[in-house]
């Protein structure tokens, strides 16, 4: 695994590295790109779709900065990786995929490696999943022009939203939640395929 390489590029939350152990990312790779599964790269998944790069999956998960039981939304399941670490880091996670192929194919997978606080639905991500709010972190996994105005809604006061924004070239942001209003940082450059609206 790409773990030490992680670590070298700035990821300290050992919490965070313990999941990229764990989770195997071989299984939500197509079998093509198999032996590319522990590279630090992305890789395709179908439907025009991508796994993310290891180190920004774990620069992602570390922002929100999860202690245990947190509740967690993920926009944009896509191969399930991303939403395996992050059911080993909080309590509950509610995951959104817009495409039925791998929404499906990620739901198959994640009960087959006995995940059972992993709630997943195809659906538009835009909307979230207002029922199930408010969240204490939100992660979104596609990049749209412009933060939707629900997410920040669905946060709870003292929540964190990580989310890449805009056509290329786009920004990771990190969106801290509070009373006061709203805390923006800008983290780095990202490429995400765009967020995909119904």
């Amino acid at each position: 695994m790409v773990t030490d390489q992680i670590k070298d590029r700035g990821i300290r939350d050992e919490r965070v590295l313990a999941a990229m152990r764990k989770v195997e990312r071989h299984r939500f790779v197509p079998e093509l790109f198999r032996l590319r599964a522990y590279n630090d790269e992305p890789l395709p998944i179908g439907e025009g779709q991508t796994i993310s790069q290891p180190y920004i999956v774990a620069l992602m998960t570390e922002l929100l900065a999860l202690q245990g039981k947190e509740k967690v939304l993920e926009i944009g399941t896509g191969s399930g990786y991303q939403t395996a670490i992050l059911a080993n880091l909080a309590g509950e996670v509610y995951s959104i995929e817009v495409l039925k192929p791998l929404a499906e194919r990620a739901k198959t997978l994640l009960n087959s490696l006995g995940y059972s606080n992993i709630h997943t639905r195809c659906s538009d991500g835009y909307e979230g999943w207002k029922e199930k709010s408010p969240f204490d972190a939100i992660i979104v996994t596609a990049a749209p022009p412009q933060v939707p105005p629900q997410f920040i809604e669905q946060l709870k006061t003292g929540g964190r939203l990580v989310i890449p924004v805009g056509n290329l070239p786009q920004q990771l942001n990190l969106i801290i939640k509070t009373a006061q209003g709203n805390q923006q940082r800008s983290v780095t450059g990202v490429v995400f395929v765009p967020m995909i609206h119904l």
